[in-house]
C-alpha cells in the first residue's frame, strides 16, 4: 500500500546518539526529501539539523535560520535546504515559493513546521524533539507515505544503537 504510516521513537540519551540518527536519516535521504521539525525551545532543532547536513557533505556552518528564514547550503550528495519559519505567519509562508523547495532537487528541513502545516507535502518526515531529562532527548518520528513509513520501520528495526 503506497500510504502507509509509520512512526518511532527515538532516545537520545547524548549528542552522539542524536548525531547518529541524523546520519541514519541522512543515508537515507533522496532529492525531495522533506522532514518537518518541530520541538521544544532548546531541544536541539538546530543541533538535528547540523548533524543532518554534515551528513549529507555540506561543509559550511549551518546555523539557525530564524532570521533569514531560510538557507541554501550545497552538500557533497544533495542540497540542503534549511528553514525556521517560527516567525512567519501562513499567509507570508504561503508567498515564499515554497514548493519550489519541496519538490527540487535536495532536502528541505522546516524547524517549526507545524505553523505551516497546510503548505507541507503530505508525504513527509515529522520529527519532534522533546527534553527527556538528565540531557536525554526523545525523537517521536511519523513517516507519512512512501519512503518515510520504511524510515520509520528502519529505525524500529535498527534500536536505539548500532
Amino acid at each position: 500500500m503506497e500510504w502507509n504510516n509509520g512512526e518511532v521513537i527515538w532516545m537520545a540519551h547524548s549528542q552522539e546518539d542524536t548525531m547518529r540518527l541524523a546520519r541514519k536519516l541522512a543515508e537515507l535521504a533522496v532529492p525531495g526529501t522533506i522532514i518537518a521539525l518541530d520541538g521544544d525551545l532548546g531541544a536541539g532543532k538546530t543541533t538535528w539539523s547540523q548533524a543532518f547536513a554534515a551528513s549529507i557533505g555540506v561543509r559550511d556552518v549551518v546555523n539557525s535560520p530564524t532570521f533569514t528564514i531560510i538557507k541554501e547550503y550545497e552538500g557533497e550528495q544533495l542540497s540542503f535546504y534549511h528553514m525556521d519559519v517560527y516567525r512567519l505567519s501562513m499567509e507570508e509562508a504561503d508567498e515564499l515559493g515554497l514548493d519550489e523547495y519541496f519538490f527540487g532537487d535536495g532536502v528541505t528541513v522546516v524547524e517549526w513546521a507545524s505553523l505551516i502545516d497546510e503548505l507541507l507535502p503530505p508525504r513527509r518526515l515529522e520529527i519532534y524533539i522533546e527534553h527527556a531529562g538528565d540531557g536525554a532527548r526523545e525523537f517521536r518520528i511519523k513517516g507519512y507515505g512512501v519512503p518515510y513509513a520504511q524510515w520509520c520501520q528502519l529505525l524500529n528495526e535498527m534500536g536505539e544503537s548500532e
